[in-house]
């Protein structure tokens, strides 16, 4: 069969190279130059397998007013004139309820240790640099309160398979002396040993090669897609500015831009951009006062990551943005957040960036054949997670097109 997938940022490439491990002629279309250039460039560099509980839980909702109304507040919505932002706020409400929270963290978690056995898997066999490391992670919190209300998730993600642990403040840095620079203001963290860190733009352009290395694949950059012709209940063609791209299938799998191909089509899907920004900071090695292990400061929703010879600092979501350009105000913040958690941190030369992550209400995918066309396959809606759950969303979708039963359950994941 062949197979032409829309799209170049992790998700993309992860499923275009599934699909031509298992036999497939594929060709992958981006009007980007290069892959990875969207929201899986310099997102926040964890590989967070065990710690993927949606942004909508039941913790949530009670903390939005205050966000809203602090000038130093992880969220930030603007409000417009479009129907499709306040339905999927409207979701997201729903979605906060804890039966649903609790549902989705187990679906979620399954597909996440299918991602990890695929990257792991992909890499013994074709194996190739991306500072990829299993350094660990700490969920640091400040609240004491917030501390003992993550006993319960860490209880229910044991359940699940999850091997984590909850540390007073003096365990914690212990463990990782340069959180020392919060002080008393640390109250503890969860440790989860096993997770990992890497480089999402690098590990993308890693796949990338490999897939053109493959047999029957085609590569398509500078190749800007207008619109998916269909006849019928079937895709004819992808339209693109260099002209038609014909194939047996076709995957959307391009975040944010996916709903301007579907909804043409009567396929609507609950996408909203929410934008984050991030840090890259160079670090030598030894150096310290950054940390080694994974950080996530919880209540101000940062996650550092250390790659290689570099800090990467993710945090923050804007709802409501326009586009990834990125906002002066909201990076001079971060930074003087960063300081205070870090304060022996140079970020005097720390490269600034943003992007969009696509993601739904309840935080899960969809992954699998679009309603209403025999030929047209979606891959979407990973959010801030793409990077975590790329190789495992690759894999359900290459099962669900060879008509072959899954690793694990995808009716959660169903468009």
């Amino acid at each position: 069969m062949h197979v032409c997938v829309i799209g170049a940022g992790v998700v993309g490439v992860a499923s275009a190279y599934a699909l031509a491990r298992a036999g497939h002629a594929v060709t992958l279309v981006d009007g980007n130059a290069a892959p990875a250039e969207g929201a899986s460039h310099a997102n926040g560099g964890q590989l967070s397998y065990s710690y993927v509980a949606p942004l909508a839980g039941p913790g949530v909702l009670p903390q939005v007013p205050g966000w809203l109304l602090r000038h130093d507040s992880p969220l930030r919505f603007t409000p417009r004139l479009d129907p499709h932002q306040w339905r999927w706020a409207l979701a997201f409400v729903h979605a906060c309820r804890a039966s649903v929270a609790d549902a989705t963290t187990a679906e979620m978690l399954r597909l996440a240790y299918l991602s990890r056995d695929v990257l792991h898997a992909w890499q013994a066999d074709a194996p190739f640099d991306f500072d990829h490391q299993r350094n660990g992670k700490l969920i640091a919190y400040r609240s004491p309160a917030l501390l003992d209300k993550a006993r319960k998730l860490v209880a229910y993600q044991a359940q699940q398979g999850s091997d984590q642990r909850v540390l007073d403040a003096g365990q914690t840095v212990g463990l990782e002396p340069a959180l020392r620079g919060m002080g008393a203001t640390l109250a503890g963290a969860i440790h989860t040993p096993s997770e990992e860190v890497g480089d999402c733009a690098r590990y993308t352009q890693g796949l990338f090669d490999a897939l053109g290395a493959l047999p029957g694949t085609q590569r398509l950059m500078r190749t800007a897609v207008h619109r998916l012709r269909v006849q019928g209940k079937r895709v004819q063609a992808v339209e693109t500015a260099q002209g038609d791209v014909t194939a047996d299938a076709y995957v959307v799998a391009a975040g944010m831009g996916s709903r301007a191909l579907l909804s043409p089509l009567g396929v609507d899907v609950p996408l909203y951009p929410l934008k984050g920004y991030s840090l890259t900071v160079d670090v030598a090695p030894g150096d310290d006062t950054a940390p080694a292990i994974s950080v996530t400061d919880y209540e101000r929703r940062i996650v550092y990551a250390r790659i290689g010879q570099r800090l990467r600092i993710a945090a923050m979501v804007d709802m409501g943005a326009r586009d990834a350009s990125v906002d002066p105000g909201r990076i001079a913040l971060l930074k003087r957040q960063v300081s205070e958690a870090f304060p022996q941190l140079d970020l005097s030369a720390a490269r600034a960036w943003a992007g969009l992550r696509p993601a739904t209400p309840t935080g899960r995918p969809r992954i699998g054949q679009a309603p209403g066309h025999a030929n047209l396959w979606m891959n979407l809606g990973q959010g801030a997670l793409g990077f975590t759950l790329a190789c495992g969303s690759a894999t359900l979708l290459e099962s669900l097109m060879a008509g072959r039963a899954p690793a694990i359950d995808p009716a959660a994941f169903r468009p």
